[in-house]
């Protein structure tokens, strides 16, 4: 029996320490229209990770990691061909293209990386298979989960302080007025740039989001680290009128008994599957 849920329910935090002290074996996946994102455990471990229904195959993994350059993943390719990720691998090492240390260490990163993209998900629908392995022909790794967690934890109480102090992502930027500063003369990454040169009173943080490529939790916590800064303000749309935004819902008060009752339960259920 598979388990499933909500993540306004059951936050992603609760399901990773679900996994790893019931050492369980399995792929959660997690829906969050249009996105998708499973990720496979082995005895509590992270294993392997996806986004969408098929992923990303090993060049491109490589390359985003910089141990390809175009070149060389458009050669490879030509080269494999119809080769599953562990024929590349091999063909790779044996061809002293990279290590196998290289190869592995950037597949750790990008599991990594979508499994803590769903600690910035408030909410979407979850399933969690159990004993399911995952694809023969993708390379596994063994991770464990306690780190992550903690980490993930950060993340979260960093995306709730974003939703606070931007709620509304159909407000839009304005630069603020401070004679002396030269946009030039900042310190700012590409992504942040980015953004900058989109900030005008027409366009709503929305727009600038989908422009830049840039999820919610991404956009929030650039356009939060220039308003901390003092680099622009929170303007209603030009042309455009901003509904109130509805009232804060306190959150009931949970008895503690029956909250660690209920986490016992789930763990059972869990073990049991």
């Amino acid at each position: 029996m598979a388990l499933k849920g909500n993540l306004r329910d059951f936050s992603i935090t609760q399901l990773l320490n679900l996994v790893s002290v019931a050492r369980k074996t399995g792929v959660l996946s997690v829906d969050r229209s249009p996105e998708q994102i499973s990720v496979s455990f082995r005895d509590g471990k992270l294993s392997y990770a996806r986004a969408g229904t098929d992923g990303i195959g090993l060049t491109m993994v490589l390359y985003r990691a910089r141990k390809l350059n175009a070149a060389q993943v458009r050669a490879i390719n030509e080269r494999a061909g119809v080769m599953s990720d562990k024929e590349l691998g091999l063909l790779l090492i044996n061809s002293n293209y990279l290590s196998q240390q290289e190869i592995l260490s950037s597949l750790q990163s990008h599991y990594i990386e979508l499994l803590n993209r769903l600690f910035t998900w408030g909410e979407g629908l979850f399933h969690f298979e159990n004993d399911v392995l995952p694809p023969i022909d993708k390379i596994a790794v063994r991770i464990s989960l306690e780190n992550l967690i903690i980490e993930g934890t950060r993340k979260v109480r960093e995306r709730d302080l974003l939703q606070d102090e931007i709620p509304s992502l159909e407000m839009a930027l304005k630069f603020s007025e401070r004679p002396g500063v030269n946009l030039r003369n900042l310190s700012l990454n590409v992504d942040e740039w980015k953004v900058i040169s989109f900030i005008n009173p027409k366009n709503t943080i929305h727009q600038i989001a989908k422009a830049t490529n840039k999820t919610d939790y991404e956009i929030r916590r650039i356009v939060y680290s220039f308003l901390q800064a003092g680099l622009v303000e929170l303007v209603r749309p030009e042309g455009a009128s901003i509904p109130p935004l509805p009232p804060r819902i306190t959150a009931p008060v949970v008895n503690k008994t029956e909250q660690k009752s209920l986490i016992f339960r789930i763990i059972s259920r869990i073990r049991s599957l």
